[in-house]
């Protein structure tokens, strides 16, 4: 007997929340934001507005279904099992943060601020719930299958992500290491920059559209669907030991980027959050690509 759908709802915490958090009554933070001539009533009508959308998408879910709940900082701690319907409840990154952590399972997203958000990858509104949410689990009824970037180290540590991989230093300092492209004859160049970028379609419109864009690329960006990625090194320095003719390139099909570090020490982290990173040490090598697994994204 095979399960009852599970669906997984997924929200962060609002800005609202934080600020009562941090400052300790909803007093506290009015005065703290009036002190610096802003009013606490626009963030908790975003808030008041967040909470109705998660109700309604909730009291949507098929009775037969069973649901839980998941905060974004909670995510790196939650077992996604396979029957799961993932239900994306805010803003277009939080399905870049949970994409890392599925393997082929439906992604529904609803919009709580239409107008604020692009609404590229949470595409419907709250009260479409209820008609979405029974065809969701369906094989095959109006994915789009989104391309993700993956990074592997040689000591098997693994990174997935959506928008982008970022590999650079902690902080500001400068990053070093090898870069080439492999089965490119050998080509490698020693570099020092500001970190490494390497992008999918759908991060195209983010990040790695702005250093496209104040770099003049000739490259195209791809698509989100697309079964292709762009890279680009960040701030290049050209010494007597260091280069930058590999600064920019595309990666298609199973094409790999390949770094050797020669740091004390590099991070690698995907769509923004550094907190989940992996750490690399002198010597050791990571090979960066496109994942195997995609973003099921129900359109």
């Amino acid at each position: 007997m095979s399960l009852a759908p599970r669906a997984v709802l997924v929200h962060r915490t609002t800005e609202y929340e934080e600020l009562v958090a941090r400052h300790g009554t909803h007093g506290q933070a009015a005065y703290f934001l009036r002190s610096r001539g802003r009013d606490i009533e626009e963030v908790a009508e975003r808030h008041r507005r967040t909470r109705r959308a998660l109700a309604e998408v909730s009291s949507a879910i098929p009775l037969t279904w069973r649901q839980t709940q998941v905060e974004r900082a909670d995510l790196d701690r939650f077992l996604f099992a396979p029957e799961d319907v993932v239900v994306v409840v805010g803003q277009d990154g939080l399905v870049a943060n949970v994409a890392k952590y599925l393997a082929g399972q439906p992604v529904l997203g609803f919009d709580t601020d239409p107008g604020r958000n692009p609404g590229v990858l949470v595409r419907h509104r709250p009260s479409a719930a209820a008609t979405l949410l029974p065809s969701a689990h369906a094989a095959g009824t109006g994915v789009d299958e989104l391309t993700m970037v993956e990074a592997v180290a040689d000591d098997t540590q693994r990174l997935v992500a959506l928008n982008e991989i970022y590999l650079g230093a902690v902080g500001h300092q400068t990053a070093r290491y090898r870069l080439g492209l492999e089965g490119d004859g050998g080509v490698v160049e020693a570099q020092a920059s500001s970190g490494v970028l390497v992008g999918t379609g759908t991060g195209a419109t983010g990040w790695l559209r702005s250093v496209w864009q104040e770099r003049g690329s000739a490259l195209s960006l791809p698509h989100p669907s697309e079964d292709r990625l762009v890279w680009f090194v960040r701030e290049a320095w050209p010494s007597p030991v260091t280069g930058t003719s590999l600064v920019a390139g595309e990666l298609a099909g199973s094409a790999v980027l390949q770094l050797t570090v020669e740091s004390e020490q590099l991070i690698v982290f995907g769509d923004g959050m550094e907190g989940d990173a992996l750490e690399l040490t002198w010597g050791q090598t990571v090979r960066v690509g496109r994942a195997a697994t995609a973003l099921r994204l129900t359109g």
